[in-house]
């Protein structure tokens, strides 16, 4: 039986090695052609959060404490939220994990941030166009599968250790759930109130933004309360490229195989991925019941 009938024919050895080689070095030449002009473009976005990780590192504890309880207020009208925050925060204080905490949450919110800004607009664009969500669909595919050590790489290569890659690295891997719920929340909304809002005179835009957006927005939020968590989930990967925070111990832990230091900086990760988690989605539920409220009315 001929070979190629039991085995995919292969590219023999010197020639993969060559073509690996000559891509290294492409990719290798235009990181030193065009490096320090990307580091220059995210040098704005380094100096916000050094400035927002200092801002929470230098605030007294009770300081911080009572802002987001007031930003959990805000969203959700909650008491018994802001209590569990509280509580959680008291305890991470008191098990000595508080810096590193601030440091964790400060790069989460930039990404989240990040995420939001960027996402919202593309699952918009993907919800208006058949052409744009098939274009972008293996994109996100390729983005949620790919393991986050193999585009940490080109990342590392390009602009090196510190807290830019790490937020590049985050971002990469958690943005997908934003884009996707947005698309779907603009897309499920029901045509009927489409119609109606055409019928009184609407232009695409005021349609957009009065009428689909807050429709959508329960699905929207859900999305960013996945990329929260996805976010979360990043925060060991990234401390393996200096990202400060609770991914850092973690890491020292598994090396030096403290047990105690692991479990306790794993459950700080565990209690913000709560607090994020219910903050989001009690957030999610106000806007849909006031959003069930308008319809009524």
């Amino acid at each position: 039986m001929p070979t190629w009938l039991t085995e995919i024919p292969q590219l023999d050895h010197a020639t993969l090695v060559a073509l690996r080689r000559s891509l290294d070095h492409a990719y290798r030449a235009f990181s030193r052609a065009y490096g320090a002009d990307i580091e220059a473009f995210f040098d704005p976005l380094l100096a916000f959060l050094v400035w927002f990780e200092k801002l929470l590192l230098n605030a007294p504890w009770w300081a911080v404490i009572i802002g987001v309880g007031a930003i959990i207020w805000a969203l959700t009208r909650s008491w018994k939220l802001i209590a569990g925050m509280v509580v959680a925060f008291v305890l991470i204080g008191f098990f000595g994990m508080w810096r590193d905490t601030m440091s964790t949450m400060a790069i989460i919110a930039v990404c989240t941030l990040i995420s939001i800004v960027l996402g919202v607009p593309i699952g918009i664009l993907m919800a208006r166009s058949n052409r744009m969500q098939a274009v972008t669909t293996p994109v996100l595919d390729v983005m949620q599968t790919m393991p986050a050590f193999v585009y940490l790489i080109p990342v590392v290569m390009l602009l090196g250790i510190g807290k830019v890659p790490g937020v590049i690295a985050v971002v990469v891997y958690a943005i997908p759930p934003v884009i996707r719920l947005t698309n779907l929340g603009i897309r499920l909304v029901d045509r009927e109130v489409l119609e109606a809002a055409d019928a009184f005179g609407a232009s695409p835009w005021q349609r957009l933004v009065g009428v689909q957006v807050p429709l959508a927005m329960p699905t929207i939020m859900a999305g960013v309360n996945q990329t929260i968590m996805m976010a979360l989930a990043m925060v060991v990967i990234a401390a393996m490229i200096g990202v400060r925070g609770l991914g850092q111990p973690v890491l020292q832990s598994i090396t030096n195989q403290y047990f105690t230091q692991g479990l306790l900086n794993g459950l700080a990760i565990v209690a913000l991925a709560i607090v994020f988690d219910r903050v989001s989605q009690a957030y999610g539920k106000r806007i849909q019941k006031h959003r069930g409220g308008a319809i009524h009315g």
